[in-house]
């Protein structure tokens, strides 16, 4: 989950002190006096891979270190702008997180402009930035090195124990203490929240959109209900559970996994002829659980990198690339190459792959940041949010449990983190995530996520009530929102009507069971059209009707060209 927006455009490129006394927070609707105005420039360097957009701008806003000390220390928010190309008919801001927690967001203005339709660019004001503790922001280090990061999951050692994990977990807990204790404790979903409310001050406007992905539904969730009336459009795409934060949600990736899993075998069987691990899907899930047990046994090191492919690097790179259908073919590709490496007859070729696999796959910060930010960043919000489990048989119990259970995943999900060891508790308890405020928020969720379940999915609509429509997308991979392709049904959702309630869409057909769609008789569909303006559509839609619709029930189904 960490980076999720970042890593999906990487896959397809392939085709993470002392404690603080906690102290009654002010409410959301209080803060600082009005900050800014930001003073736009230059940005910085990008990271490498990443192109900037001209009509990008940057800036910086200080904000509190400490939220319930406003006008104490303050750290700086690196914050970008693309203005909406059309002035006469811009309709706000669009504030942009691509998840992690962990991942850069100053320039995802650019990144997402170009995936998002023009009719979304010309009338809202795309603005990034990157999260406290993250990137350009204050940047937090734990001093981790590469090896330590690839894989970034706590998997069990090759005889089911957890002991490396441990140690692991226990080293890094104190060294992120000594090298960034003194702001852990404040990098937190809701101090980053409270930071997106003083942005939108800055920027002048009374109320807010909102897109975000995998955490970054967490973070829009908070936000929405520590500011209801701040909050306006809001899509949280590839929704965390708000009641599961963050141990469970964690281990919820092992189901996510196993359902995900079949659409992968399916399509190395489909390859049989070029990938040979079997012509069905339950042929390809043995040859892959074999695999795995062959490497635990007897790694092998792939030619000219120092990694050595184990079985929880076999299933680190398969949980990835299974984030999007793109990646199918470089994620069965892999296997095959990893079958001839432990058979000893791999080629130049295969090990270039896997290379090229483990390198898209690894943390990736700009210029100047260090290099294990996206991690220690990761690990200081999910630790400070909420308490984690201390007890390590605890977590012993857990692994073996979910390793027997789902062996496609091999129990490291339900592994143990460095919160288990960390230094400084929670400054406060996790926000409420409830339906009290105006409506005006979609969730967007794949059936087949293994990342963010659909169990996730349906527990955020669940802790938003009222105030939420969930639509359901039977697809597999991580991120609903411009990545099933160009007019995808998914993004064609935003036509359905004002009071919007729950949907269903298939790949086929757009079918609507809404509890109520209210006065809408008909849906007009016209394929690429309708998908190129969807986005614009759906954050229309969402701002014209702020209260639940009456509770009629009507079934659509809608051909999709």
């Amino acid at each position: 989950m960490i980076k999720r927006y970042v890593r999906t455009l990487a896959v397809a490129a392939l085709a993470l002190v002392l404690p603080v006394a906690y102290a009654p927070a002010a409410t959301g609707d209080t803060s600082p006096d009005r900050p800014g105005p930001i003073v736009w420039g230059d940005c910085p360097a990008a990271p490498a891979g990443m192109e900037i957009d001209p009509k990008q701008r940057c800036g910086t806003l200080k904000v509190p270190h400490n939220h319930r000390d406003p006008r104490g220390r303050t750290i700086e928010i690196a914050v970008s702008r693309i203005p909406a190309a059309d002035p006469a008919r811009r309709r706000g801001a669009l504030l942009l997180n691509p998840g992690g927690p962990g991942g850069e967001g100053l320039h995802l203005p650019s990144e997402f402009g170009r995936r998002t339709s023009g009719a979304v660019r010309d009338v809202y004001d795309l603005i990034g930035f990157d999260p406290r503790g993250v990137g350009r922001s204050t940047p937090v280090t734990c001093g981790l090195t590469a090896g330590e990061m690839v894989p970034n999951t706590p998997h069990p050692d090759a005889d089911g124990s957890i002991r490396t994990s441990v140690a692991f977990a226990r080293s890094a807990a104190a060294r992120c203490a000594a090298r960034s204790g003194d702001l852990l404790p404040f990098i937190t979903t809701a101090a980053t929240a409270r930071d997106m409310d003083l942005i939108r001050r800055a920027l002048g406007e009374r109320r807010i959109s909102y897109y975000g992905g995998s955490y970054g539904t967490y973070l829009g969730a908070v936000y929405a209900s520590l500011f209801p009336k701040r909050a306006d459009r809001v899509v949280l795409d590839s929704a965390v559970d708000p009641d599961r934060i963050w141990y469970d949600e964690f281990r919820g990736q092992s189901a996510g996994m196993a359902k995900r899993f079949p659409d992968a075998a399916r399509h190395a069987a489909e390859n049989h002829a070029t990938i040979g691990l079997g012509d069905t899907a339950r042929q390809v899930t043995a040859a892959y659980l074999a695999l795995g047990k062959r490497l635990d046994a007897k790694p092998v090191r792939i030619p000219g990198s120092p990694t050595m492919l184990t079985g929880n690097v076999l299933r680190f790179i398969t949980f990835n690339l299974l984030y999007q259908d793109a990646a199918l073919t470089p994620l069965a590709q892999s296997w095959r190459a990893a079958a001839d490496l432990a058979a000893g007859k791999g080629t130049a070729e295969q090990a270039e792959l896997l290379k090229l696999v483990l390198a898209k796959l690894s943390p990736v910060t700009s210029p100047g940041v260090p290099t294990d930010n996206t991690v220690a960043a990761a690990y200081a919000v999910v630790c400070g949010d909420a308490r984690w489990p201390k007890s390590v048989a605890a977590y012993a119990k857990n692994v073996a449990a979910d390793l027997a259970a789902y062996p496609l995943s091999g129990g490291s999900p339900a592994g143990i983190w460095p919160c288990a060891f960390w230094k400084a508790a929670p400054v406060e308890p996790p926000v409420a995530v409830t339906g009290h405020g105006p409506r005006g928020i979609l969730i967007l969720q794949n059936e087949r996520d293994p990342a963010t379940s659909l169990a996730s999915g349906r527990g955020m609509r669940e802790a938003l009530g009222a105030r939420a429509a969930l639509v359901t997308v039977d697809a597999g991979g991580h991120g609903v929102y411009g990545l099933h392709g160009k007019g995808a049904c998914a993004d064609k959702v935003a036509l359905i009507s004002r009071g919007i309630r729950d949907v269903v869409v298939s790949s086929e057909r757009m079918v609507v069971d809404s509890l109520g769609l209210g006065d809408v008789p008909s849906i007009d569909v016209d394929g690429e059209k309708l998908g190129e303006v969807a986005m614009d559509q759906l954050m229309t839609l969402l701002g014209e009707r702020r209260e639940p619709p009456p509770p009629t029930t009507r079934r659509l189904t809608v051909p999709i060209s």
